[in-house]
């Protein structure tokens, strides 16, 4: 019955986000994040080298390319390279190439994981970050089972 709850339901894409940052600013805001700037075709980071940083798209275009020849590309206020680093991997499992001229920011495991901490909602958005990339690719048919 609507007006007996004082708790009422919205649909999420009715919610405004306006009020909360994003993940690139709650990355930017950190005193410790990097923010590096590369042409196309350099390489932000080598399949193999160690996984110890998180990294977010500012501006461009990046590419990973996994083992078998996978590609995902991640566009401005996506991160990557977090699979790697949460579950404490030594090692990515991808190369990171810039497809256009980028502005990638960088931020250490412990601080982003620091970060986590202090604001838990970043958690969230990854997740619907990565749900809403899931369903772009299980749409296009370029999702593997």
């Amino acid at each position: 019955m609507k007006g007996s709850s004082p708790f009422e339901w919205r649909s999420p894409e009715l919610v405004s986000t306006r009020s909360t940052l994003n993940p690139i600013d709650l990355l930017a805001s950190h005193l410790e994040c990097e923010h590096i700037t590369l042409p196309t075709g350099s390489r932000v980071f080598k399949r193999g080298s160690a996984a110890t940083a998180i990294y977010a798209v500012k501006r461009g275009i990046v590419e990973l390319v996994g083992d078998s020849g996978e590609k995902t590309c991640y566009r401005p206020g996506e991160l990557f390279s977090f699979q790697d680093i949460v579950w404490r991997e030594s090692a990515h499992h991808s190369d990171a190439l810039a497809r256009t001229p980028v502005e990638v920011l960088r931020l250490e495991r412990l601080s982003f994981l620091n970060l986590l901490h202090h604001h838990p909602t970043l958690a969230l958005l990854l997740i619907g970050q990565q749900h809403i990339r899931l369903r772009e690719q299980r749409s296009s048919g370029t999702c593997v089972y």
